[in-house]
């Protein structure tokens, strides 16, 4: 009696394994199509969901983490039928192509502005580029930044170990849902001192980690590994039950927003005022958007906070003082003669100023950490070699006392971070050949797409080189805080453009553009590469996903403009793509044209005012700098109308009061009742991450949906 033999199902080893430097031992390929297909039709969905976004706020979002829990998700019930596990180096290069598809976008946003222009900005007027144009224009500014990044990972990721947030928040969660160790912890050293000594400066990871740390290179045994298995099964379960549920709560209230319009405008603060003072007529209303509280969930509250401060300034204080003092004294609303149009230019005063003297602070960082490298090593091993001594000392010291404390404690071991191989490494000539050759078809195509006289061949050339420099910034900014200042890479990119090509309003929007898309995609890339390099994905694998997503991007996002174009006004009462209105007010302004009355000296004040708080947070850091408004943020809340802050206040808030419920010492009990009955196995078992799940449900809901309500628009479908 025979008995047929079950497959053994496996994973797709990481670098990190030993097997990865066995020769003896054959590691299957890190690109697989399935994950780079999936990517696509994820990156596919988010780039919708981006340009929609985009072109109602100005917000775009990288969707890493929603990309590997969906990725996660959908794979999840077919693992027991796959040959190999999808596990998490495939959510990886999964992630990395749904990334580079789903932000193309952003570098559409300099596209409306072309279309904003009138005969005294450009002799022709407006730039309408048609669809064959689009994709030209697309794949001129897709690819440059993505091999300019490939020399930076080396020097940024493992020689400097730069944090990016973002990049290691993604490794935690897709080391959360495939139940891997938090890939941030190091390893450790146990060891046995006769001195007590109490940390209170705890490493705590970004997310909570499922399993307790374990070593890569050894197998523990697991006697509850059944017990295991079922606790993971009920806290996916719960996670995917938040998703599903906010996903459908944001979708019905973006169709019901088709079909009740009023929604979206609820008058609150008039009702609140029993009507004495209309509110909406100075755009004081609430939109109770899922997507916009799911926004500020991701964002956080320091941000929005932030956010909500510039909406008061920009809204409750400086839009009507200039109405009533005559400085803008068409409807408010309008971007001409209204106050909406007057307070962009202190926004834009304010996003210049935060992201240059930013960018002027990571660059004197960067050069003294380049001119005195030695120097900080030998500071380093003075400051090892006293511990050493102390700690001698200390011991020698309580030898002959009788009552000796012993502890045991844990140090971390600071080694070179581990490199993928060379075969699974990046070649420094393809990445050579690949900037050579992005950056010719770049200067080529701009010169199909606008012509020869616009921007020539010599012009296009300094912008890639410019936007090269600049991305260095970029990239280390981003490494550092977080935070990608790309809207400031493309101002600094006008103003070097308007003292070399004065006058050119077009010429000066595409120095921009270029500027802008070559930050993004270095900057989105070395993110990846983070997750990558924590989890031990093969770098040339999350590369071929990202040149993938980036060439499927250009026509993905052409289509998804134009079909926006084509049902609806842009920019409209239901786009106003305020972005544009910036690029175009930034381009007017370093070409010499005439500011609105008295708004120059706010944009001064303020300007000024923004560069103290940034030297304050960068060179005098404090517990009290987290109170320091956040310069982006709050000039996002000024051009931005109030009802869009005020849901990401709201989500800003939930995610506050979350986290410290989850934080709270609160001992589960089987006998609680009611409402706190229901929210406590959400607390326990899904914890931090359960409303980031949530988050994403929301943003992808109406993201999705609003595909429905273009074609609803599209075919005339009656509503109120």
């Amino acid at each position: 009696m025979s008995i047929e033999q079950q497959p053994i199902l496996t994973e797709i080893h990481s670098f990190r394994d030993p097997a990865a430097f066995d020769e003896d031992i054959e590691i299957e390929n890190h690109f697989t199509f399935r994950a780079v297909g999936l990517g696509l039709l994820i990156g596919t969905l988010m780039c919708f969901s981006n340009m929609y976004f985009g072109l109602q706020t100005g917000w775009i979002s990288m969707m890493s983490l929603q990309s590997s829990l969906l990725g996660f998700a959908i794979f999840k019930p077919f693992q027991p039928i796959l040959r190999y596990k999808f596990g998490p180096i495939e959510n990886v290069v999964l992630q990395t192509t749904a990334v580079a598809t789903a932000t193309m976008p952003l570098a559409a946003g300099v596209i409306p502005a072309m279309e904003l222009m009138t005969k005294s900005d450009h002799s022709s007027g407006a730039v309408i580029l048609n669809g064959k144009q689009l994709i030209l224009w697309s794949l001129a500014v897709a690819f440059f930044g993505v091999f300019f990044a490939v020399p930076l990972r080396k020097q940024t990721i493992i020689r400097e170990k730069l944090k990016f947030p973002s990049g290691t928040a993604t490794a935690q969660m897709i080391g959360l849902l495939h139940q891997r160790p938090d890939p941030t912890l190091k390893k450790t050293t146990t060891l046995k001192r006769r001195t007590v000594r109490h940390n209170t400066d705890e490493r705590q990871p970004l997310l909570p980690a499922a399993t307790e740390t374990i070593s890569y290179h050894q197998q523990t045994p697991d006697v509850n590994h059944h017990e295991d298995i079922v606790d993971f099964e009920h806290s996916w379960i719960i996670k995917l039950r938040g998703l599903l549920v906010s996903f459908l709560a944001s979708s019905v209230y973006t169709v019901s927003s088709y079909f009740v319009p009023a929604l979206t405008t609820l008058p609150i603060f008039n009702w609140i005022s029993f009507g004495l003072i209309d509110f909406k007529s100075w755009m004081w209303y609430f939109n109770p958007s899922f997507s916009y509280i799911g926004q500020g969930i991701i964002m956080g509250l320091p941000t929005t906070l932030s956010m909500l401060l510039g909406c008061i300034v920009g809204w409750g204080l400086l839009s009507p003082l200039a109405f009533y003092a005559g400085w803008a004294p068409g409807p408010v609303d309008d971007w001409k003669e209204g106050s909406k149009g007057w307070i962009l230019w202190i926004s834009l005063g304010v996003m210049i100023a935060d992201s240059c003297v930013s960018l002027l602070v990571v660059l004197v960082k960067s050069l003294a950490k380049l001119f005195r490298p030695s120097q900080s090593s030998s500071a380093a091993v003075a400051a090892v070699a006293a511990e050493e001594d102390t700690t001698q000392s200390s011991l020698l010291h309580n030898h002959h006392q009788e009552d000796i404390t012993e502890e045991y404690i844990e140090v971390e071991e600071e080694k070179e971070e581990i490199d993928a191989p060379k075969s699974e490494q990046i070649s420094t000539m393809t990445a050579i050949l690949g900037l050579i050759l992005s950056t010719v078809s770049c200067v080529y195509l701009i010169r199909i797409v606008f012509g020869p006289d616009v921007l020539p061949k010599s012009m296009t050339l300094l912008a890639v080189i410019v936007a090269m420099f600049l991305s260095i910034l970029g990239v280390r900014a981003l490494g550092e805080t977080d935070l990608n200042p790309v809207s400031g890479i493309s101002k600094i990119s006008q103003v070097l453009f308007a003292g070399i090509m004065p006058g050119s309003i077009l010429a000066n929007l595409i120095a921009g553009g270029i500027a802008e898309a070559g930050a993004q995609q270095a900057g989105d890339l070395m993110q990846d590469l983070k997750t990558g390099h924590l989890l031990g994905a093969s770098p040339k694998a999350q590369f071929y996903g990202q040149m993938i997503g980036s060439f499927a991007s250009v026509f993905i996002a052409t289509g998804a403009y134009l079909l926006y174009r084509s049902v609806y006004r842009i920019p409209g009462p239901e786009f106003p793509v305020p972005t544009a209105q910036v690029w175009l007010d930034m381009s007017r302004l370093v070409n010499g044209h005439q500011l609105p009355p008295h708004v120059s000296e706010f944009v001064f004040a303020f300007a000024i005012l923004f560069t103290i708080f940034v030297l304050l947070k960068e060179l005098y850091p404090r517990k009290w700098s987290k109170f320091i408004p956040q310069g982006i943020a709050f000039a996002i809340g000024m051009y931005n109308p109030p009802a869009f802050t005020l849901a990401r206040v709201i989500g800003g808030l939930v995610s506050h009061f979350w986290n410290k419920y989850c934080d709270s010492e609160l001992k589960h009990e089987e006998n609680y009742t009611g409402f706190k009955a229901w929210l406590e196995p959400y607390r326990v078992i899904g914890g931090k991450v359960f409303v980031v799940v949530v988050a994403s449900g929301f943003v992808l809901g109406e993201g999705t949906f609003a595909i429905v309500n273009m074609m609803m628009r599209a075919y005339n479908v009656p509503h109120f």
